[in-house]
Order: C-alpha cells, then structure tokens, then sequence
C-alpha cells in the first residue's frame, strides 16, 4: 500500500514529480513483467483489444519502443495494478482533489535498442475533460538507468503554460525538440532534467504539466 509523508507532499509541490519506493513486491513484478509478452503478442486474456496498440509483434520495426494504451481492459493483471485504489488515493492527495479516477493506462515495454520518446506534457492532451488536468503515476518493472532510457522530468516544469500536442511522439529524431520552444515561453533560459533511477516495483508521481520523456535505450 502506497503511504505518502509530508516529505513526498512537499517534494511532489516543489518538484512537479516525486518517487515512492515498494510499490509493487517482488513477485507482482515478475507476475506483470510475464504478460508483456502475451499482450504485445495480441493474445487478450480477456477478449478485449486495448484502446491503442501501437507494436505489434511480425509487423513493427524492433527498435521502436512498444506502446500499449488501456492495457488494463485486455488483461487482469495490468488491470489488478493499473485499477488500485490507493494509487487513486496518492494521485487526489498530492493534487489535492476530492478523488480521482482512471484515465489511461500506459503499457510500455522498452527492449535494449529502442528509439526515444519524445518529451512531452500530459496535460497537452486532455482539452476534453474539465478540469483538463492529470497526474500520472509510472511504475517500474525492471531497475531503471539513465543509459537505458529510462523516463526523464524537467524539474519545476509544472509551474510553466501548457503547450501544444508535440510533433511527434514515437522515434523523434530529437527527443527534446518540442521542450526546447516550451521552456523560451516560459522564461526558461536554463532548466534542469532529471533522469530516474530506481529499482523494480517503485513509482513516480508526475503533476500533468511537468515535461518527460525518455532517449534511447542504449543497455545491452
């Protein structure tokens, strides 16, 4: 169970993002890291397809980084964690909401090889609800590492406006290619950009302004 102090709190405020460590145990990692495969395979423990589906197995390109959007409806694993109520309980406590409820889940699986992702605001998207605003909360399966592409946040980025949908999310040549007109709006001459390290089964919480992304996964 997720237990937020007044240090998270204060750091998710400062921050536009914060980690919380054993998130998931040791087994429910292993047990979510085996469905990968099945669901990139489009084989749907439930009969349902996801809302996206954006690798497919025989069809993509291997260096792409796989996606998979509301894999929760295709699969009871991913729904047993994606659905949980005390992530919904963190999410409302550090925005400071009444409650909170699913939008989307993101499947990600990011092989040694793959390309970027371009870095991006997620609030961009969300001009149809009201309030238009999010918070996302990324879990880990694997121990992550800056040289393994691992997701990236501009520190303080959740005070800057919101900027358009960027140019191209999958594979950009420049990851950074749409931060670099948001941050000259904001009166940003220098910024900071945080790499996140941590080991399987954490998390991170993101407010839905704050920049992120990910470069190449260039582990082996």
């Amino acid at each position: 169970m997720i237990s937020l102090t007044q240090d998270h709190i204060e750091r998710f405020s400062r921050d536009g993002f914060v980690t919380v460590t054993n998130v998931l145990d040791e087994a429910t990692v292993e047990t979510a890291r085996s469905r990968f495969e099945p669901l990139f395979s489009g084989k749907f423990q439930t009969g349902l397809y996801p809302d996206e589906w954006n690798w497919r197995l025989g069809r993509d390109r291997d260096d792409l980084t796989r996606q998979i959007c509301n894999g929760w409806k295709s699969d009871l694993v991913i729904a047993s964690i994606v659905l949980r109520a005390d992530i919904g309980r963190a999410a409302a406590k550090l925005r400071g909401w009444p409650g909170a409820r699913i939008g989307q889940d993101n499947v990600i699986w990011k092989p040694p090889g793959t390309k970027p992702l371009g870095f991006h605001q997620d609030d961009s998207y969300n001009n149809w609800i009201m309030p238009a605003e999010m918070l996302t909360c990324w879990i880990t399966l694997d121990d992550t590492k800056a040289h393994q592409g691992t997701i990236e946040y501009v520190r303080g980025s959740h005070r800057w406006p919101v900027a358009p949908p960027i140019k191209q999310f999958h594979a950009p040549d420049d990851p950074l290619s749409d931060l670099y007109p948001a941050a000259k709006a904001a009166g940003m001459e220098k910024y900071e950009i945080v790499p996140i390290e941590i080991p399987a089964g954490a998390a991170v919480f993101h407010h839905g302004r704050t920049w992120h992304g990910s470069r190449d996964n260039k582990g082996d």
